[in-house]
């Protein structure tokens, strides 16, 4: 199966992501997409990408750091966007939720540069990762996304790591999205700061419109929460929505996979 989207470019794995790719093979997650989030890290996922051969690269600014680009950085990121294994443009988005550790950038800020991320999805013909964290976050996403309608291909993308109300969902799907689900479905109770349980929005997406993502090193499913997440444990997401729906695992799979190739068209791998 396909993890579609994590973070081995990231420095929990520094030390030993030959070994996480190796363990994620073996358990049968075969394709990893790695996701950029500034401009280093999104040079780390295309190097990634190039040293095997069922890794991909999607990139992008978080908008976490939104306020601190240099003045070309659109026009690198562009370069960096036209390598063979860059397969969309992502993790890019909006983020009202306040971390401690860097607060809140000045939404003004992340909606221009979201829009800028849009502009480049649509010259270069590459789907869109869409990080949305809070409700109000993910209004003005959709207000941007249908604002800006003219940008959006025939299949716009996906939306990572979904929550949220099930209204807001159901606009993202009406725009042609695709739903991306982690390890964090897997927790009980409605997330801190979240209108709904997550599950609900499992059982709500067609299964013909979800892919699977882990967000290594992040969101841990049970019973491995607390721990570095890894792409092996997708197994353990897919399994999940497979009890949700009452579909078997296999189908979740196969249903899945084949999402993931029809968001990114770029995605091909050697049988």
């Amino acid at each position: 199966m396909i993890d579609a989207h994590c973070h081995l470019n990231f420095h929990s794995f520094e030390s030993d992501y030959d070994q996480v790719i190796k363990n994620a093979q073996a358990a049968g997650v075969k394709v990893i997409i790695n996701a950029g989030t500034q401009i280093n890290s999104s040079k780390k996922a295309i190097d990634l990408a190039g040293k095997h051969e069922n890794l991909f690269a999607v990139i992008a600014i978080h908008p976490h750091h939104a306020d601190k680009l240099e003045p070309a950085w659109l026009k690198e990121l562009e370069n960096l966007a036209k390598h063979p294994k860059v397969i969309g443009i992502g993790e890019c988005g909006l983020d009202y939720y306040n971390y401690q550790s860097n607060g809140i950038v000045d939404p003004s800020i992340q909606k221009k540069v979201f829009i800028k991320h849009m502009e480049l999805s649509h010259k270069l013909k590459l789907p869109l990762q869409i990080h949305s964290r809070d409700e109000n976050a993910r209004k003005d996403i959709l207000e941007i996304l249908y604002t800006h309608k003219n940008l959006l291909q025939t299949v716009p993308g996906m939306f990572h790591c979904v929550a949220g109300s099930k209204e807001l969902l159901k606009k993202a799907l009406d725009l042609g999205f695709y739903i991306g689900f982690d390890g964090n479905i897997t927790y009980k109770g409605v997330p801190q700061g979240e209108p709904l349980n997550l599950e609900e929005l499992v059982k709500y997406t067609p299964l013909d419109r979800i892919v699977v993502e882990t967000d290594s090193p992040y969101l841990s499913p049970i019973p491995y929460r607390g721990q570095r997440n890894e792409p092996k444990y997708a197994i353990i997401i897919a399994k999940f929505i497979a009890q949700l729906k009452n579909i078997p695992f296999e189908k979740i799979v196969e249903q899945t996979d084949k999402n993931v190739y029809t968001v990114f068209r770029k995605l091909k791998i050697k049988s």
